[in-house]
């Protein structure tokens, strides 16, 4: 009589608690861009990728909700289109690239789906860690050229640079900052199922 109620218990389960069919994507690097953009000098914004990374994301793409992500960037893949100023972002002045190659995000909380992803994670840059909070969406999958699933995410954030140890900064004549504290975050993924 116990076994036969157990094992009800079990079908009544299965039928009230969600099943996740979680897939696991990889970044495709020809086809994400990692960029970011702060103040210059309050006229102009500088903006910049990095394009050295890999990453992936566990995602149920029938409901288009995500379970986790993690990424790992080379901070020396830095690139703002200015060789000399990217070599100052590289230096101990920002970034210290020699002591801390790398930036490194993984997820502690996913809620939503579909157009309204809200991810919560741990950023860490120059080994400093910091939560942080993305709004992202799952823009669907397809089928590639290649015959593999392909899954595409967007995803914003804020950041205060301060927060990482990159505090370098310098007055103008007039009295202002050369560079802004806030940090936008973007994301333009494009990922393949792993086999």
């Amino acid at each position: 009589m116990m076994i036969k109620k157990l094992s009800l218990l079990f079908l009544v389960t299965l039928f009230i608690v969600p099943v996740s069919f979680a897939e696991i994507f990889l970044l495709d690097t020809n086809h994400t861009q990692i960029h970011f953009s702060v103040q210059h000098l309050v006229v102009f914004k500088v903006r910049g990728n990095f394009n050295d990374f890999v990453g992936s994301i566990d995602a149920d793409s029938k409901t288009r909700t995500l379970v986790s992500v993690q990424a790992t960037i080379q901070a020396a893949s830095i690139d703002t289109r200015i060789e000399k100023r990217d070599k100052h972002l590289r230096s101990s002045d920002f970034f210290d690239t020699t002591k801390y190659p790398e930036i490194q995000f993984k997820s502690k909380k996913v809620t939503g789906s579909g157009d309204n992803i809200i991810l919560t994670g741990d950023l860490t840059i120059k080994g400093i860690t910091k939560e942080i909070v993305l709004n992202g969406s799952f823009l669907g999958t397809t089928t590639g050229p290649s015959g593999k699933l392909r899954a595409g995410f967007e995803a914003t954030g804020m950041i205060n640079r301060k927060d990482f140890g990159l505090s370098w900064n310098k007055v103008t004549e007039a009295g202002g900052l050369v560079v802004g504290d806030e940090i936008q975050i973007g994301l333009e993924i494009e990922s393949v199922l792993k086999p």
